[in-house]
């Protein structure tokens, strides 16, 4: 918190982040739809204009995007990951 700013941590999974999404997102005088622009990285923030704690001005709320993964926990999830493996041109220790 810094002032009247709040920070909130927004659990989000992988294809909403990737490809964009439109998630309900919590806020002191509650549920906002918050959208996700495609592409979105983990740790990125967004910011809720006046959302924070009410004062003059009030503070504004900010959106902190934490990455979920699904779990392999399952033939048909690790057979999903292992087909994301193979297709996907993706190294995520690249410098790009």
């Amino acid at each position: 918190m810094d002032g009247r700013d709040i920070t909130l941590t927004l659990p989000v999974a992988p294809w909403e982040a990737a490809l964009g999404a439109t998630v309900q997102t919590p806020t002191l005088a509650g549920a906002v739809d918050l959208r996700i622009p495609a592409g979105a990285k983990a740790g990125q923030r967004m910011r809720l204009k006046g959302r924070g704690l009410p004062g003059t001005p009030p503070g504004d709320q900010f959106v902190e995007l934490k990455i979920v993964l699904p779990p392999a926990d399952t033939p048909q999830a690790k057979a999903l990951y292992e087909q994301m493996k193979t297709e996907l041109d993706f190294d995520p220790r690249s410098s790009d």
